[in-house]
């Protein structure tokens, strides 16, 4: 189940964001840090595009994103024809097997809704994980970005990528 965020959910995005950080970390992934992400954080995220939150069968979150209009820092100025998928987080404790997939599909479908041709996101350039992973979601990479600037000032390299959504039916 599928639900947009609201104000009193900022507490529960940070929770979900700096556990996904942790579990990152454990694994000797660089992308995230615990505490990069505040309230204020998710709050202008709800105001600037949406964020969603999914529910198991009990209301408690698995798993939640952003989804955003544009995306200048890393993608430059682009015309009005993609929507992009910002922190993309799954509750590891709590979420199905394949949430991450629902949810990025959800993202899709929210995409779709609004008229536009493609999704787009992007990945850290050392994650060649994260990468096959996206790519068996029928991504495809289109570029990259070798200096996407962090909260905490420190810079890394992405690597762009875009799905046209032709196949979703809009309702």
């Amino acid at each position: 189940m599928f639900r947009q965020a609201r104000e009193k959910d900022a507490g529960t995005l940070v929770q979900l964001y700096d556990r996904a950080a942790r579990w990152m970390q454990k694994r000797g992934i660089e992308q995230w840090k615990p505490g990069e992400r505040d309230a204020a954080h998710f709050l202008a995220a709800m105001r600037e595009g949406e964020v969603w939150l999914a529910g198991d069968g009990d209301g408690r979150i698995v798993g939640g994103y952003e989804l955003c209009w544009s995306d200048e820092d890393a993608w430059g100025v682009q015309p009005p024809v993609a929507g992009y998928v910002h922190r993309l987080m799954v509750e590891r404790r709590t979420a199905p097997a394949g949430a991450g997939r629902r949810l990025l599909e959800h993202a899709e479908r929210r995409i779709a809704r609004s008229r536009l041709a493609r999704a787009r996101l992007d990945c850290v350039s050392t994650n060649p994980r994260l990468l096959a992973y996206y790519q068996g979601a029928g991504y495809r990479v289109v570029g990259e970005f070798p200096s996407k600037q962090a909260a905490d000032g420190r810079r890394y390299g992405v690597i762009l990528l875009e799905k046209r959504l032709d196949r979703f039916t809009v309702v």
